[in-house]
């Protein structure tokens, strides 16, 4: 079969799961503090995992693209539907934007004027850091990575209809892919510090973007063996075998293995170097948040890594689908940790419970003072200090929202593209 159906049934378990992450952000808003800052973290949350996952594709399915590979093309569509998210993502974080504008939460401490006024940190940041950067940044750099992923997908579908005897369409498609690649590459980095970093907005970091980006890598490529291992086992997708399954679980192996060299390049650097402005983040987890932090190091370095190491794990549908699943969540439960402790200590600032600001950057002791003024004022707060049901609940269903896109794209064309010029090397890809 190579045209999806979606069935009656899957349909009505993924609207279950929506309407179950409906339910769940109805009951975080009832319970929530007077800013809701439970309910507009849990979103930022998922909106910015889930957006990022379907940049991941793009990003990835460009760079193939751009490559001359050939490898991924019989399954090239999931990659394809995942980036259509990116309209959806868009959407979800302009609402975070407008409740900047509209004083509907307080997420960010650089959005309170009063804040800025008095603190010369971010008052030097405020150039980038503020409510227009937030609101254009998202509306243009994420509607140009939903513009890309729609010409290549119709370029895609236009070798199907026409055919692509002359390559042309092909040809054009190279030439979208290798725009998309810079595009994506630097402007995510700018939106991730918008979106994520700036939540602790008295702490950078140079090799963020990286961190983050490889999180949601990781994240998309589970994702998609996920689907693929679901898809074939309802009958679909007999041409993808077991050495595209092992090539995807090289790159959940390989990429795990990155993320990991880069959580721990940020974390000993910054340790070592001892700045204020910059020991403050991984102070507060490290201190208030031992747990999540250690386990976040070894779900998502220690499973995959000793679980993948060997050849045949990659080929073993039991084997994989374990790690992915196990992956997927433990990078979730990375960008849980990366805004959930910061929007804590803003929600404190907020209700008047936090220090006073910081004192002006002229040395190391002014920027340790830094640190002391943002330092975590409350006990053990669910759904902060840990992923509570209603976050889990959430989780299901913004997963829910981004597989009912993925497969109604899915199910509007052909699962294995008919005319690509690189399907026959795709269908006797081999690994040895």
């Amino acid at each position: 079969m190579n045209q999806y159906t979606f069935s009656g049934t899957h349909r009505n378990v993924i609207l279950g799961a929506i309407v179950l992450g409906v339910l769940c952000m109805i009951l975080t808003w009832i319970g929530d503090d007077q800013y809701h800052t439970r309910f507009w973290s849990n979103f930022l949350h998922n909106s910015v995992f889930f957006t990022m996952v379907s940049a991941m594709a793009l990003f990835f399915s460009a760079a193939c693209i751009t490559a001359y590979a050939g490898w991924h093309t019989t399954f090239k569509r999931v990659w394809e539907a995942y980036s259509m998210f990116l309209i959806v993502g868009m959407g979800l974080l302009l609402i975070v934007a407008l409740g900047v504008y509209m004083h509907w939460h307080h997420l960010y401490h650089w959005a309170d004027e009063a804040s800025v006024a008095t603190d010369p940190v971010l008052k030097g940041k405020s150039s980038f850091l503020n409510k227009g950067w937030y609101t254009f940044g998202t509306l243009i750099f994420v509607g140009l990575w939903f513009f890309l992923a729609t010409r290549l997908r119709g370029l895609s579908l236009a070798e199907d209809k026409d055919g692509d005897s002359s390559f042309s369409h092909h040809q054009t498609m190279r030439k979208y892919a290798a725009v998309a690649l810079p595009v994506i590459g630097f402007t995510s980095a700018a939106m991730i510090w918008q979106w994520v970093m700036s939540v602790d907005a008295h702490w950078y970091s140079t090799l963020f973007a990286w961190y983050t980006t490889a999180s949601a890598f990781v994240s998309m490529i589970a994702l998609t063996i996920l689907l693929i291992i679901f898809l074939k086992s309802k009958g679909y997708y007999d041409q993808v075998n077991s050495n595209h399954l092992h090539d995807l679980g090289k790159y959940l192996f390989a990429i795990s293995v990155f993320w990991t060299y880069l959580w721990f390049s940020q974390f000993m650097l910054i340790w070592y170097a001892n700045i204020g402005e910059e020991t403050i983040y991984f102070k507060e987890r490290y201190n208030n948040y031992p747990v999540l932090f250690f386990l976040n190091l070894g779900i998502n370095f220690l499973v995959p890594f000793l679980i993948l190491m060997r050849n045949d794990t990659k080929r073993k549908v039991g084997s994989l689908s374990f790690v992915a699943i196990v992956v997927l969540l433990g990078h979730w439960l990375d960008y849980f940790l990366m805004i959930k402790p910061g929007t804590l200590i803003t929600r404190n600032h907020a209700m008047g419970h936090g220090h006073e600001a910081p004192a002006p950057d002229t040395g190391h002791g002014a920027a340790e003072a830094a640190g002391h003024a943002v330092e975590h004022v409350s006990s053990v707060v669910g759904g902060f200090s840990y992923p509570g049901l209603l976050e889990v609940g959430t989780f299901i269903g913004f997963l829910g929202l981004f597989l009912f896109v993925a497969l109604t794209v899915l199910s509007r064309a052909a699962l294995v593209p008919k005319n690509d010029p690189y399907l026959q090397e795709s269908l006797h890809h081999h690994v040895i």
